[in-house]
């Protein structure tokens, strides 16, 4: 079997469009600066597992039904604060340096971003989905080969409506990575992220430094940091999927490492379906696809 792969440079161009039938698909979302990078860094720190909502209403509903889940996200690329949840701060923002084992091993946390969990959501009707990210590129790429079907879409967060400079560097990155045989990739949009990233070139840092989302951080001394961690290059050998629950109105995650079996938690209530930005939701966890050296 040949596998189609198409980079979306936003996840608009999923919607009203033959992408957005997405039967027999498989996605990889890139928030590179810094969703995706941050869901991956979490788990690898031990969280027992990610729930990815839609905006602060829906976290703040799940905090209120489990109190000890952790409240994390960002808007405008800083923590959600007091006033905009008209009444508390949330535990985390959205660098990935602050999601340590000593903050939040074992825990689960709740996380709604600018970009990066909207294009998680909008993955949602994919049999299978993985959280891209340069820190576990190999792993990442192992999983895709592994786990074939006929089409895959690397789709790339973007900032806003538009397209976000590091991540169509981290699709070409791991397009880089796949076999030569069994993957089309003959499109422009992929000839355009494979082209970008070979003049980013192997200073990733430096390129991520050059785009929108890149010089916003860098403005902030504390996030500044940022930048060069999300560059870092297989720091993490376990790929991250996210799989829809088919049950309605809850969520749910398993974890697994490396060849164990999935082992289901106990699902979380969230708001009903038909609200605005709720809908069904989105769990991560690290894979048992193989990974790094496993490749």
């Amino acid at each position: 079997m040949t596998t189609t792969v198409e980079v979306l440079l936003t996840p608009a161009e999923l919607v009203g469009s033959a992408m957005s039938d997405l039967t027999d698909t498989t996605c990889v979302v890139f928030d590179v600066l810094r969703a995706t990078s941050t869901i991956v860094t979490a788990l690898h720190q031990g969280a027992k597992e990610i729930i990815v909502v839609s905006d602060i209403a829906e976290a703040l509903t799940l905090r209120a039904s489990a109190p000890d889940v952790l409240l994390a996200g960002e808007r405008n690329g800083e923590r959600i604060r007091a006033p905009q949840t008209s009444c508390i701060d949330f535990d985390l923002g959205n660098s990935p340096r602050e999601f340590t084992a000593e903050r939040i091993a074992g825990r689960t946390i709740a996380m709604t971003t600018t970009n990066g969990t909207l294009a998680l959501r909008a993955c949602a009707g994919a049999p299978l989905t993985f959280a891209g990210s340069i820190l576990n590129l190999s792993a990442t790429a192992g999983a895709l080969v592994r786990e074939r079907t006929r089409r895959l879409l690397l789709v790339c967060a973007g900032t806003g409506r538009g397209a976000s400079y590091e991540d169509v560097i981290g699709a070409g990155a791991l397009l880089e990575m796949l076999p030569g045989v069994g993957f089309d990739r003959t499109s422009d949009a992929c000839a355009m992220a494979a082209d970008l990233h070979a003049r980013a070139g192997d200073d990733l840092s430096r390129a991520f430094s050059q785009s929108q989302n890149g010089r916003r951080l860098a403005t902030s001394p504390e996030l500044r940091p940022d930048i060069a961690y999300c560059a870092q290059r297989d720091i993490f050998q376990q790929a991250v999927r996210i799989r829809a629950r088919r049950t309605p109105l809850t969520l749910g995650a398993s974890r697994r490492r490396y060849n164990d079996l999935i082992r289901p938690t106990a699902s979380i209530p969230i708001p009903n379906a038909t609200r605005p930005g709720s809908g069904r939701g989105n769990c991560c966890m690290p894979s048992d696809c193989p990974g790094g050296s496993n490749v």
